[in-house]
């Protein structure tokens, strides 16, 4: 089945793996000594390498390096009888695939051989993702469905003046790349672009965070501060979780963006700014209005070009090119080279609920190239660290009426067609007059407008 090569100097140990990895039809060699174990590796190009740590001639460590650098597909089980945690990190960290401690169980010997041979076969047979020519954008928004090209074409037109935005999108949709985006490609895309987290900052210090304070201002003001108004100049500031401003912040936020001028906390000077306001929340601003949690008159005025970002779920078709962007991306951040799927993974991706969206999507590759033993992410880690993430995101149960479920699958499916009504009436087997009315009923209409 395959090439095995045992490097030890028990002799016991070589005895024993040969007998038991011959009789599961492997072809196995032995080596004494670390120098005979290297001859063989050339020789035989082995496709798994058993290798002790303490080798009366070398470092069992050093020889994996070596392994690793002349034969990178090569899977390398480090054996040993010190189990210190120093020698487990070094080990793995200089490409072991496995390490064991002695006295050795022949259970985990033949667990860990089959899943490297796994792993090897899978690498061999998985063909690469189709590769950028160039290295990936960090600041580039990826997308090919309907609703995503309706968003370029508004920040296309963002980036010709300095109209106000408010971007509306659950957690981890990208909102503050899309801001971002909008900023670069501006005519002032050399000023400062500058970001105040709302949810992030205390009561008590967010009207100093804004505005800044002159020194002597409260007690801590050791110094005249600027705050992120002042500092984004005529560039861009991205208020992220506007929701969150206090409503008496709130009322002097507005009467900002209504004079664009401001005081210090503390001063007197009026002060002027030419800088681009770019809100965000998750909020829906509107129903926080109608409960006094938000001022109106600062809603219109955050309003002049609202921009809706869809959920992962609303747009399911850019999975793939977001997979292949990501990968892309962590590996020239992390220094590896995990560029394929196994088959199954990208189906199962896209049935992903993904309530952490975009977000959630690449922390998951994250984690999956980070425990990828190849060059291919595996079906099998995929499913425990999606199922993980699930059970995070779902401690309460949370009950849909019929009427809900209807609607999130109509959504769902005329997102998937861009909004072609024949089409999602074909998919969803109902008749095109019918499809219309159910529209009018849930009063569905596709996402991203001016206004």
């Amino acid at each position: 089945m395959a090439k095995i090569l045992v490097v030890d100097d028990e002799q016991s140990i070589l005895e024993t793996l040969e007998m038991f990895l011959g009789e599961k039809g492997h072809d196995v060699y032995t080596a004494s000594t670390g120098e005979k174990g290297f001859t063989l590796f050339h020789q035989l190009d082995p496709e798994v390498v058993i290798l002790d740590i303490r080798l009366p001639d070398q470092n069992g460590l050093d020889i994996l390096s070596q392994i690793q650098k002349d034969c990178f597909h090569t899977k390398v089980i480090m054996i040993t009888a010190f189990q210190d945690m120093e020698t487990t990190i070094e080990a793995m960290k200089r490409g072991a695939y496995d390490y064991i401690h002695k006295p050795l169980d022949a259970d985990e010997i033949e667990r860990s051989v089959n899943r490297a041979l796994h792993i090897l076969k899978v690498d061999r047979e998985t063909p690469s993702l189709n590769e950028l020519e160039t290295p990936p954008n960090h600041e580039v928004i990826i997308g090919k469905s309907g609703n995503m090209r309706g968003i370029f074409k508004i920040i296309g037109l963002l980036c010709q003046n300095r109209a106000t935005v408010l971007i509306q999108g659950e957690t981890g949709t990208g909102k503050e790349l899309i801001a971002r985006v909008i900023h670069r490609n501006s005519l002032f895309d050399k000023e400062p672009f500058v970001t105040l987290d709302c949810s992030a900052v205390v009561e008590t210090l967010i009207e100093s965070e804004l505005f800044g304070h002159e020194k002597g201002a409260f007690t801590g003001a050791h110094q005249t501060k600027k705050g992120k108004i002042e500092l984004a100049g005529k560039g861009t500031l991205f208020l992220d979780e506007v929701g969150e401003l206090p409503l008496k912040i709130q009322g002097k936020f507005l009467g900002f963006l209504q004079r664009r001028e401001f005081i210090r906390v503390g001063g007197h000077e009026t002060l002027k700014s030419q800088c681009r306001i770019i809100a965000a929340t998750n909020r829906e601003l509107a129903m926080m209005v109608k409960e006094g949690r938000f001022k109106e008159d600062l809603y219109y005025r955050l309003k002049v070009v609202t921009i809706h970002v869809p959920p992962l779920r609303e747009r399911t078709s850019d999975i793939p090119d977001l997979v292949n962007h990501f990968l892309q991306k962590i590996n020239l951040e992390l220094g590896t080279e995990v560029s394929r799927l196994q088959q199954g993974v990208l189906d199962r991706l896209m049935v992903h609920p993904w309530t952490g969206n975009v977000r959630e999507l690449e922390n998951a590759l994250v984690e999956a190239v980070v425990r990828a033993r190849g060059q291919v992410i595996l079906l099998e880690d995929m499913e425990k660290i999606l199922n993980t993430n699930h059970l995070l995101s779902s401690k309460s149960p949370i009950s849909y009426s019929l009427p809900d479920i209807e609607k999130e699958h109509i959504q769902h499916t005329l997102s998937q067609v861009d909004w072609n009504r024949t089409k999602a009436a074909q998919i969803l087997g109902i008749s095109l007059p019918t499809l219309r009315k159910k529209i009018r009923k849930f009063e569905l209409m596709p996402h991203n407008n001016l206004g």
